[in-house]
């Protein structure tokens, strides 16, 4: 089976339109998503109606959390005040902006999704096995990530929530980050996603696709969130705000 992974869109249309091009001439199976469709964008019911009309099976990020239950924090756990500030105002914007059917469609988002029919084993989540807003970066100690495959139980764990991609191997599970479509940090504007080929080891490949970037900087502005937002797009995330 081979399946694409998307996440952390953050009300990115065109890079979402750009990647689904992208995924449809791959051919995958199924399509999962991992969250954080809405924040920090212009376009957050655009991106919910769309993974709604294709009926996407999606776990909740922790923005997708905070604007469907109206929570005055997104989880995004900035120590930096003014990271915190700017985080809340788009919190503030996104709940807003979108419509009400669409918080709730929000608000029921599972908090993971476990494929366990075969092998390999898949779980998916936002941030990790037992957090939905935890950052599980590359270079946290091995102990942790021992510790996440012990949770998980999975052959397999696909997660976002730091933008940024990779694959590490840790025992028998594999742990892979699908970086972002919307909202890359790795100072790549490309929109990122996984597609996954699921034998026995998993095939692995990240993909990057081009789209309208700026489009979602003009729709940004336009909106009247902050600059640092269309500058993140502009960057790929590099010395830059989110």
């Amino acid at each position: 089976m081979k399946v694409a992974i998307i996440s952390d869109i953050h009300a990115n249309i065109h890079a979402l339109a750009a990647v689904w091009e992208d995924i449809r001439s791959q051919k995958p199976d199924r399509v999962y998503c991992l969250g954080d469709l809405v924040g920090y964008g212009a376009y957050p019911n655009e991106v919910v109606d769309f993974i709604r009309k294709r009926a996407i099976p999606t776990v909740m990020g922790n923005f997708d959390e905070g604007a469907g239950f109206d929570f005055d924090d997104c989880g995004c756990l900035y120590q930096d005040l003014e990271l915190k500030r700017l985080a809340d105002q788009s919190l503030e914007w996104t709940q807003a902006h979108i419509s009400r059917e669409n918080k709730a469609f929000l608000r029921s988002l599972p908090v993971q999704i476990r494929i366990e029919q075969k092998r390999p084993k898949l779980l998916m989540v936002h941030g990790s096995p037992r957090k939905i807003n935890e950052y599980l970066y590359q270079d946290r100690p091995q102990a942790t990530f021992e510790h996440m495959a012990r949770i998980a139980g999975s052959d397999v764990i696909f997660f976002g929530h730091t933008h940024l991609p990779y694959r590490k191997k840790v025992g028998r599970t594999n742990f892979i980050n699908a970086g972002s479509v919307g909202k890359p940090k790795d100072g790549d504007p490309r929109a990122g996603y996984v597609l996954a080929k699921l034998s026995w080891p998993a095939r692995i490949e990240h993909r990057r696709v081009n789209y309208d970037v700026a489009s979602a900087v003009t729709a940004i502005r336009g909106a009247g969130l902050p600059e640092q937002f269309a500058r993140v797009l502009e960057q790929g995330g590099l010395h830059a705000i989110g």
